[in-house]
């Protein structure tokens, strides 16, 4: 009888990507590429840096698959590279886009999208004023579904901090959206 397999599938892909298989690697991107992208998006507000932010980050897994050592799941790996370099990115640029994610909406009246897709701008205003760290922490664990664990360790912080982050983040959103239209901040 064989022993249960002790890793994670994203682990037996980085060791087959150790080796050089690049079809290692593409099963890697089909898995998390999505995520990257839209964790990227929601802290850059803009699709084309979040896709080069997310090429960026699948760049830099094949540039040191050779030393890759599981120290952290491969997952929190990537969002924490991801995050870095859109920290690079707001280093670089002071002004804010508001350019929004076209959503899919299955409301069938033109009313009900235009007011769907007008509070969806109103959301993504309050999210993007929040501080980096806490629209990251909102972004990791609302968005992509990571635990508080994960995400504390993406953003190299003890849990404590993420849940003080993440209670911060809800309480700014509830102001701001409070202040900007008093039906959608409450609870």
């Amino acid at each position: 009888m064989k022993p249960l397999a002790r890793t994670h599938p994203d682990e037996a892909l980085m060791e087959r990507l150790r080796g050089g298989d690049a079809g290692a690697f593409g099963e890697l991107i089909g898995r998390h590429l999505g995520a990257v992208a839209g964790f990227a998006y929601r802290m850059v507000g803009n699709a084309a840096e979040a896709d080069d932010i997310a090429q960026e980050t699948f760049l830099r897994l094949w540039r040191n698959r050779a030393v890759w050592e599981p120290r952290a799941q491969l997952r929190t790996w990537l969002f924490r590279v991801a995050r870095n370099l859109c920290v690079d990115r707001f280093r670089r640029r002071e002004v804010v886009t508001d350019e929004f994610p076209e959503l899919a909406d299955e409301r069938r009246s033109a009313s009900g999208e235009v007011q769907q897709r007008q509070v969806e701008r109103i959301v993504a205003g309050a999210l993007a004023a929040l501080p980096e760290r806490q629209r990251a922490a909102i972004g990791l664990v609302y968005y992509e579904g990571l635990s508080n664990i994960e995400a504390a360790d993406v953003l190299s912080v003890n849990v404590e901090a993420i849940e003080s982050l993440l209670a911060r983040a809800r309480r700014n959103l509830r102001e701001s959206l409070r202040d900007l239209h008093p039906h959608l901040g409450e609870e």
